[in-house]
C-alpha cells in the first residue's frame, strides 16, 4: 500500500462581518488554526462598506503560506 501526504502550500480564506471586532476576532481564531498546519499569514487585504440605511459592513480576505 502506497501511502503519501500532501502539504498545502497556500491557502486563501475569505471572512465577513458586521463589526470590526467581530471581524478581527473570525480571522484570530483562524490564524491560530492554521498554526496547526504550518500556516502563516501572508498578506490580509480587507474592505468596508455602508449600506443606504447607515449600516456598515466589513469584509477581508487572507492569504495564508507554508513557513
Amino acid at each position: 500500500m502506497n501511502f503519501q501526504l500532501d502539504l498545502i502550500e497556500d491557502k486563501v480564506e475569505f471572512f465577513e462581518a458586521n463589526d470590526l471586532k467581530t471581524l478581527q476576532k473570525k480571522i484570530e481564531t483562524q490564524i491560530e488554526v492554521n498554526k496547526a498546519i504550518m500556516l502563516g499569514v501572508h498578506s490580509v487585504s480587507h474592505q468596508m462598506h455602508v449600506a443606504e440605511n447607515g449600516q456598515t459592513y466589513f469584509t477581508a480576505v487572507v492569504h495564508f503560506k507554508k513557513k
